[in-house]
């Protein structure tokens, strides 16, 4: 996976990039990412990259001219997808990440700035993405995330691939709850079916809390996840 990232900080990308399994999949070389400043692409010899808006209002607006230079300067695979971060995207989902991992080589991000992009850097993007129903200072935060989200899925990254399998959202529930040793720390114990050593019950368990979790914790899920079962019956 080539993953491209249009940002003006580039340096924001500098600790995430190197730490955990997303810095050990990258110095494998399960994934590359290149870091372009479309400061570099500025027409003037200041470098400008933002102006203020048609129509008057407060803050400031990222240009459309050094976007659309970084983004055509970055080299094509055959299977290329081109995403805008923005508040006004799509929520970004377990799906999402899915989809991107499986069925395409490449990823070019936008990330937007300031109080927005100019509405002609959108014809740039074949999807907008969000992180959720809230505004951030800049798109290098949902970037990261996103890139984090599609690295950890790509095969290599994780050592063992079952415990992909099992986590939030992969099949519509929340993940069961976890734990380690001690069986009993401050008054709160382990529960005795995951000592029992019995596979079946805890596997029954296990099922069992997802359920319990997502009802009372998401029931939007939850919905979805019984609209699915009805379907597939």
């Amino acid at each position: 996976m080539k993953i491209d990232v249009i940002t003006l900080f580039p340096d924001f990308f500098t600790s995430g990039l190197q730490s955990g399994l997303l810095g050990k999949a990258l110095a494998n070389h399960i994934a590359t990412v290149n870091l372009i400043n479309p400061r570099d692409f500025a027409p003037d010899k200041h470098h400008r990259v933002d102006d203020i808006p048609y129509g008057g209002g407060v803050g400031m607006v990222l240009k459309p001219e050094p976007i659309f230079a970084a983004v055509n300067s970055v080299p094509r695979l055959p299977s290329t997808q081109v995403i805008l971060l923005t508040p006004q995207g799509s929520p970004l989902t377990q799906n999402t990440l899915q989809d991107l991992t499986t069925n395409y080589q490449q990823l070019i991000l936008i990330c937007g700035h300031y109080e927005g992009v100019d509405e002609r850097i959108r014809y740039l993007a074949d999807r907008e993405i969000s992180l959720g129903d809230f505004v951030l200072t800049c798109g290098e935060i949902p970037a990261l995330a996103l890139i984090n989200g599609v690295v950890r899925l790509l095969p290599g990254t994780v050592g063992k691939v079952e415990s992909l399998k099992a986590e939030s959202f992969e099949d519509g529930l929340l993940d069961y709850p976890q734990y380690t040793r001690p069986a009993v720390f401050q008054d709160w114990q382990v529960p005795e079916v995951l000592r029992s050593g019995n596979h079946q019950l805890i596997a029954q368990w296990r099922r069992d809390e997802q359920i319990k979790r997502t009802q009372q914790r998401r029931p939007d899920l939850w919905e979805k996840f019984e609209e699915r079962s009805q379907e597939s019956k």
